[in-house]
């Protein structure tokens, strides 16, 4: 429990546990709030309650609870959403569009919060040796790329790391924070929530407006629920309530005393905390700290992406494991490479993390906002609790979440555009995808032939049968796969043992090894197989058709060869499909997606690809 507990601090809190970077110094950065004591005091008020709620009580202690069997997550969470609703195609079609664009989103977010906490942690060079501001952002890219390159490796050496880095700089939050307290104990009366709300009826459209960078102190929170399955609720609850939510609490309060004594130092309250000793280790580590965030950030990329191509939501990509025994450590180089270009954009056209202030938020926002209405449908229908309950525990989260989500929107102008542009993207990919794929299972059902109909035929007049074992793979079972007309039309020869393979995958995160295969023997040393895959399971053909040998089905490996039917599609006009840059875009996703066969992991000494042409 203490190891994973560890490893919690690490992986889950990084980004939220650095936002004391920059969360309060934004709050009064743009001078619509002035640093008087009754603000400073309300502000910390408002950080406060929105941690608690927020955070305490809306995740850790409520959606924690809508597991999807172990996972958590936006994926696992619209998963559940989707399945509750079931019986309702129209609503489930909504609930499924909300979860793709809360989906493309977090791209938005994989982009802007390792700019924003790396960048916000080396603008402590501003208040050691302002002669040196223009080294800031020089110094950021040299950190990121340095970050980037090594992806490859993986995370599991990093990661060990993580932790104990993570805990020195949270045992660094108290002690900063701590002797302002001690001198200046007043500060503590923001605890009551009388400031929050005074601050908000004095103030009333700036309190608005302030809310926007207020809600920088709970970026990251959704790591908490993405993060479920490494980790489990008791580590992730123990880590939150013992140590982070306790020494962030410090430190605001900490920077909100230093403040009402020296209101000037409302340009960067944090680093303004440490006494001149402990400038140079203080910067070293809010960098050190900085880069575990954003790379609890690029991992959780690489894994929502990985869940996306297994639901069919983007198309296959080339997918490196990192770890000989953990299969969740994984590396996406596409993926890797493209935030990384994203990221250096956002730096170099933004330039300072005030700025980047303005892009901060909105995805967060938009990402908490649909958690909540997909927990909502979960409570409702999964759990069948009743409607009243439902809408109360919901409809309160909601009012708060859509409250910071108006807020942030008053930034669009200023930044929020950005991660919208990157998300509204990938909605457009996935949209595009999905109904892509849609498209071509139906041409390729209309062409179809019944396999059991055709091999009747076949065995009518049976041709050359040669030794070995050929696994047909198919998209559709029952339908008799291209490769197999093409083999026959071509070779005019037949395997002693064919098998007619369909690989699908579930929304579900995992599914056994006693309910991975199905089998129907078709006669004649035939058999249709079905090969049941959940979101986080790996796709493992060979490994799966082992489990055959229960059955009677024997495959030497070296007598195996495996036959895919590759489609190269070709977009046509007034064919009752999407629009026609649309059918080019997903035409072109289509031909440069990985190759089934490395997504399948099949040998490639054993594989033979046929082609044909589909109009859609």
């Amino acid at each position: 429990m203490a190891g994973l507990t560890l490893g919690a601090l690490g992986v889950v809190y990084g980004d939220i546990g650095t936002s004391p970077l920059y969360a309060l110094k934004e709050v009064f950065h743009g001078g619509h709030v002035a640093p008087t004591p009754d603000n400073i005091l309300g502000v910390l008020s408002l950080l406060f309650w929105t941690m608690t709620i927020i955070v305490s009580i809306k995740y850790v202690v409520l959606i924690l609870r809508a597991d999807n069997n172990g996972e958590g997550g936006l994926i696992a969470m619209l998963a559940l959403a989707t399945n509750a609703v079931n019986d309702q195609p129209k609503l489930r079609r909504t609930l499924m569009l909300v979860g793709l664009f809360g989906t493309a989103i977090f791209y938005g977010d994989a982009v802007i919060t390792p700019a924003m906490t790396v960048l916000g942690a080396v603008e402590g060079i501003d208040v050691y040796a302002p002669q040196l501001h223009e080294l800031i952002l020089p110094l950021t890219l040299i950190v990121l790329a340095c970050l980037f390159a090594v992806q490859r490796l993986g995370t599991g050496g990093i990661g060990k790391a993580f932790g104990p880095i993570m805990l020195l700089w949270f045992g660094s939050l108290v002690l900063l924070g701590l002797p302002h307290i001690l001198e200046n104990p007043h500060v503590l009366v923001a605890i009551n929530p009388a400031y929050a709300l005074g601050f908000c009826l004095e103030h009333r459209w700036v309190a608005f407006v302030a809310l926007g960078a207020v809600v920088l102190v709970v970026t990251g929170g959704e790591a908490l629920y993405a993060d479920l399955g490494h980790f489990g609720k008791k580590p992730i609850r123990m880590a939150w309530f013992n140590i982070v939510m306790p020494s962030l609490v410090i430190n605001y309060f900490g920077q909100g005393a230093m403040l009402l004594d020296h209101p000037e130092g409302v340009q960067n309250p944090f680093f303004m905390l440490a006494p001149a000793w402990a400038e140079i280790p203080l910067f070293l580590l809010a960098t050190a700290a900085a880069v575990v965030a954003s790379q609890a950030l690029i991992t959780a990329a690489f894994s929502v992406t990985k869940q996306a191509v297994q639901m069919g939501i983007l198309p296959r990509m080339r997918i490196l494991h990192t770890s000989e025994r953990d299969t969740g450590q994984i590396y996406v180089p596409f993926i890797n490479w493209g935030l990384f270009v994203f990221i250096v954009l956002a730096v170099v056209l933004f330039g300072s993390s005030s700025k980047l202030a303005g892009a901060y938020g909105i995805a967060v926002t938009i990402d908490m906002t649909i958690t909540t209405v997909m927990t909502f449908f979960v409570i409702r229908y999964g759990w069948k609790y009743p409607l009243a309950l439902c809408v109360a525990a919901t409809g309160f989260f909601f009012v708060i979440d859509l409250t910071f989500l108006a807020s942030n929107m008053l930034k669009l102008v200023a930044g929020g555009w950005f991660p919208l542009m990157i998300g509204i993207g990938m909605f457009t990919l996935m949209l595009t995808w999905k109904q892509g794929r849609r498209l071509l299972s139906s041409k390729l059902r209309e062409d179809a032939i019944d396999l059991r109909s055709f091999l009747d035929a076949v065995f009518l007049s049976p041709p050359v049968r040669v030794e070995g074992t050929a696994v047909f793979l198919s998209a559709e079972a029952g339908v008799t796969p291209n490769a197999l007309l093409h083999n026959l039309k071509h070779n005019k020869v037949l395997h002693e043992q064919n098998l007619f393979v369909t690989v699908k995958h579930h929304e579900v995160p995992w599914i056994g090894f006693d309910k991975r295969v199905q089998v129907t023997a078709l006669g004649n040393q035939c058999w249709a197989v079905s090969l049941h895959f959940g979101f986080k399971n790996e796709p493992d053909v060979p490994y799966a058709l082992k489990l055959l040998e229960q059955n009677g089905v024997v495959l030497e490996d070296m007598e195996t060869s495996y036959f895919l039917s590759r489609d190269i599609v070709i977009p046509t006009i007034g064919n009752g499909g999407m629009a026609m840059w649309r059918e080019k875009l997903f035409a072109s996703m289509h031909r440069n997606a990985a190759a089934a066969a490395d997504f399948l992991h099949l040998p490639t000494n054993r594989i033979v690809e046929l082609g044909s042409k589909v109009e859609i």
